[in-house]
């Protein structure tokens, strides 16, 4: 793992990717219906495509055609799939994805040397508190990652503090995995019954789902309220179903590691052309060794920027910061553009803040309004509503609508019977729909 693409120079790694790029492209043109019907329609000669540059010339995936036109995207007979996997979409329904046996073991790969990056090792333990079932990609991913790496593996499971903690006694992990919201759960459970979780086995949390960083690599709210609760090695990830593959940290704390060998990553922006290095943009993925599913420049909807320097655990590949916010979620609130993970981080800085969620609507002018719904931990004894704008002109600039709510009520809403993880974002937008 010490001796992947990821640590040549960044002319052998774009050399390497660009013939891997010439490899996607022939396989789209022979087996994939939607792309041979996209390079007709667009009169694309795939053999004038041969530097990275040049994918500039082919027309942007995104998850609206991804879902109006999914089975096109199948590029193998039915009996060489062996897995389903389904993920949401833009119009309402799920889209499905397909893997085959060589896809599972590309999805192993990745993620042994995504685990390999943040540390782990075949001597670890790594406790798993998310779902390996409901379709989902990413419990299945971490499992076959582990194995390939031969690492020890709990399948735990999310939820259930008392199962995790007894876990945690009898097998003594190094290394938790979970969405890192959880980890307040975990170490508000042991503080009620008297669990020393400081001095426990574990050592290193890799965080999925939300980030623990902000754009400048400094842990967030959210990272730092954990780390100083519990003084544990903290690392994001960045990955979805689409690309197959995941962006790890290292112990440098910089970015997420770009894995050449599995994808080529774009940062775009609004007018679909490249951005400068360190700027933020839209990132665009095109897949590589991808046999079910493969994709094409495909425009995940994630903002975030990509930083091309060396790092200093040796690695040369790309690095992805921390996501900034969804690209459909942007609001636009008293001339400030702003991303609901602003006004998180706000919130989870707030001590007396248990729960929240925030809702944007299209007001009776046409702009956008916000308002944000807070379960509180305790009734401080000042206002809690003029706190909260102040806290957030202070961090944003501006000061939405806030509304307090019981506890209970908002952790319904945050854990909806059909999702995978908290929901803290609806956009009710008039053209959204």
């Amino acid at each position: 793992m010490n001796d992947t693409i990821e640590f040549r120079t960044r002319e052998e790694i774009k050399a390497f990717q660009e013939a891997r790029m010439t490899e996607a492209l022939q396989y789209l043109q022979a087996h994939s219906p939607y792309y041979k019907r996209m390079f007709a329609e667009n009169g694309i000669d795939i053999s004038q495509i041969k530097t990275l540059e040049d994918l500039q010339q082919i027309p942007f995936t995104d998850k609206k055609e991804l879902q109006l036109h999914n089975k096109e995207f199948v590029c193998v007979d039915r009996s060489r799939i062996i897995d389903y996997i389904t993920t949401s979409g833009t119009l309402g329904d799920p889209v499905t994805f397909v893997c085959t046996e060589k896809d599972l073991q590309r999805l192993a790969w990745n993620e042994a040397v995504s685990f390999a990056t943040a540390g782990v090792t075949s001597d670890s333990i790594v406790q798993l508190m998310v779902t390996l079932d409901k379709r989902f990609m990413a419990g299945l991913a971490y499992f076959v990652g582990l194995r390939r790496l031969g690492a020890g593996v709990i399948r735990v499971g999310n939820g259930i503090p008392e199962l995790q903690w007894d876990t945690i006694r009898r097998i003594q992990p190094d290394t938790l995995m979970c969405v890192p919201t959880f980890i307040l759960k975990l170490i508000q459970y042991a503080e009620e019954h008297h669990i020393d979780y400081r001095n426990s086995s574990v050592k290193r949390i890799i965080g999925i789902g939300e980030g623990l960083r902000d754009e400048h690599f400094e842990l967030n709210a959210l990272g730092r309220t954990i780390k100083e609760k519990w003084d544990v090695e903290l690392f994001s990830t960045y990955s979805s179903t689409e690309m197959g593959a995941t962006f790890a940290e290292c112990p440098c704390g910089c970015g997420g590691h770009h894995h050449p060998e599995l994808l080529i990553v774009e940062i775009v922006g609004d007018d679909g052309q490249p951005v400068r290095d360190g700027e933020v943009g839209e990132v665009v993925i095109t897949t590589l060794g991808v046999e079910g599913m493969p994709l094409l420049r495909f425009r995940t909807g994630d903002m975030a920027s990509l930083h091309t320097e060396p790092c200093a655990c040796g690695r040369n590949s790309a690095r992805i910061s921390p996501i900034v916010g969804r690209k459909n979620h942007m609001i636009k609130y008293k001339g400030t553009t702003l991303y609901p993970p602003a006004v998180v981080d706000v919130l989870n800085n707030t001590d007396y803040v248990e729960n929240h969620y925030m809702t944007v609507r299209t007001s009776d002018n046409g702009t956008d309004d916000i308002t944000v719904t807070v379960g509180l931990r305790y009734q401080p004894a000042f206002d809690v509503v003029k706190d909260l704008k102040d806290r957030f002109r202070a961090r944003v600039r501006v000061a939405p609508d806030i509304v307090i709510d019981r506890v209970e009520n908002v952790q319904k809403v945050n854990f909806p019977s059909t999702s995978r993880k908290p929901v803290t974002f609806f956009d009710l937008r008039e053209q959204r729909h």
